[in-house]
C-alpha cells in the first residue's frame, strides 16, 4: 500500500476546507449534508460559526487541518495566500517562507500523500507553479474553478471545471461532484484556470455592458427595474447569434472562415461608432464603448471590413 492509499484508508470520507469566505462556507455545508466529516480553518475564526455549528471542526492551525484530511480543497483569493497559509506566513506558530522550510508554522510537512484541490482564482501560469510546487511536497494537486456563486453549491445547477492529474481526479470524483457537476479538462493544470478566466471574461465583460447600457437608458428617465429585462433578453439572444447558420458553433471560426453574409465588420463597426458617439453625448464613462469600437477600427484597417464580425478576433489574438 503506497502513502496516498494508506492516507486514504485512515481518513475515510474526511475533507478539510481551508478559506471559509461565502464559497467555502458553502461547500462545507454541501459536503456536512452529504455526510462527510469536515474539518475547516480560517484566518479569521469567527467566520466558521456557522458551519461549526452545523457540525464542521474548526482547526487550531492550517497544519492540523491539513492532518485530519486526506482531500483539502482550499477556496482562497488567490494561489499567494495558499503559500502563505501553508507555509506558515498567515495562522501557524512560527514564521516560513512560503515554501515550506519545515519550521514549525509551516504545514507543508504534511502535505506529503495528500491532495490539494485549488478552487482559488489565479492565472494559469501560476496554476502550473503551483502544481509543481505540491508535488515537490508530495501532495497530488488538482485546480479548479466553480462557476457558479455560492448559495447554487451543491444544487443541479452547478457545475467546476478541473485540471490536472486523470487518476486524482477520478479517485475524489465522487465527493467533489457533490459540490457541481465536475468538467475535467486534462492533466495540464493550467486548463481549468483558463478556463475559468475565459468564463469570466464573457461574464465579467457582459456585466459591464447591462450597467453601460442601464445607465444609457437612465439618462431618459427609464428606471432599471423597467429595462433590465429587456436588456437581459438581448443578453440571452448572444447564443443564437452565435449559432446562427452553424451545425457547430465555432467550427468557421476553427477554420479561420468569416463569411460575411449575416453581419459584417463594416456593419457591427458603425454600430460601436454610434454606441461611443452616444455615450458620449450622455456624459457616461468610454472606456467599455471605445475599447469594443477598437476592435472593428483594426479589422477594418486590416481590409476585413467585408467579413463577418468575429474576424475582430484577429486583433485580439495579436494586437499591435
Amino acid at each position: 500500500m503506497n502513502e496516498h492509499q494508506n492516507h486514504t484508508t485512515r481518513q475515510g470520507n474526511s475533507v478539510t476546507v481551508i478559506g471559509l469566505g461565502p464559497m467555502g462556507r458553502a461547500m462545507t455545508r454541501t459536503l456536512l449534508t452529504a455526510g462527510h466529516p469536515v474539518t475547516v480553518w480560517n484566518r479569521t475564526a469567527g467566520r466558521a460559526d456557522d458551519v461549526v455549528a452545523a457540525g464542521a471542526t474548526l482547526a487550531a492551525t492550517p497544519r492540523e487541518a491539513i492532518e485530519a484530511s486526506d482531500l483539502v480543497i482550499l477556496s482562497l483569493t488567490d494561489y499567494r495566500a495558499m503559500y502563505d497559509i501553508l507555509g506558515g506566513t498567515i495562522g501557524g506558530d512560527g514564521g516560513g517562507d512560503g515554501g515550506g522550510n519545515g519550521d514549525s508554522g509551516s504545514a507543508t510537512p504534511s502535505l506529503a500523500g495528500r491532495t490539494l484541490v485549488n478552487l482559488s482564482s489565479d492565472t494559469p501560469d501560476r496554476t502550473r507553479e503551483a502544481a509543481t510546487w505540491a508535488a515537490g511536497h508530495g501532495a497530488a494537486f488538482l485546480s479548479g474553478g466553480v462557476m457558479v456563486p455560492a448559495p447554487m453549491v451543491g444544487t443541479e445547477a452547478a457545475h467546476v471545471y478541473y485540471s490536472g492529474p486523470g487518476e486524482v481526479m477520478e479517485n475524489h470524483r465522487g465527493v467533489l461532484a457533490l459540490l457541481g457537476t465536475p468538467r475535467y479538462l486534462g492533466e495540464d493544470p493550467g486548463l481549468a484556470q483558463m478556463m475559468y478566466q475565459a468564463q469570466l471574461t464573457v461574464f465579467l465583460a457582459t456585466l459591464s455592458g447591462l450597467m453601460h447600457a442601464t445607465a444609457m437608458l437612465g439618462t431618459a428617465g427609464m428606471k432599471a427595474r423597467e429595462v433590465l429585462p429587456e436588456l437581459l433578453a438581448s443578453a440571452d439572444a448572444i447564443g443564437g447569434i452565435l449559432r446562427a447558420g452553424e451545425e457547430h458553433p465555432g467550427a468557421a471560426l476553427d477554420a479561420g472562415e468569416h463569411p460575411g453574409d449575416l453581419s459584417t465588420v463594416t456593419m457591427m463597426g458603425a454600430t460601436a461608432d454610434h454606441i461611443v458617439e452616444t455615450s458620449a453625448s450622455l456624459g457616461l464613462d468610454l472606456s467599455l464603448a471605445v475599447a469594443v469600437q477598437a476592435h472593428y477600427r483594426r479589422a477594418i484597417e486590416n481590409g476585413h471590413g467585408g467579413d463577418n464580425w468575429t474576424r475582430i478576433i484577429d486583433s485580439i489574438r495579436e494586437p499591435r
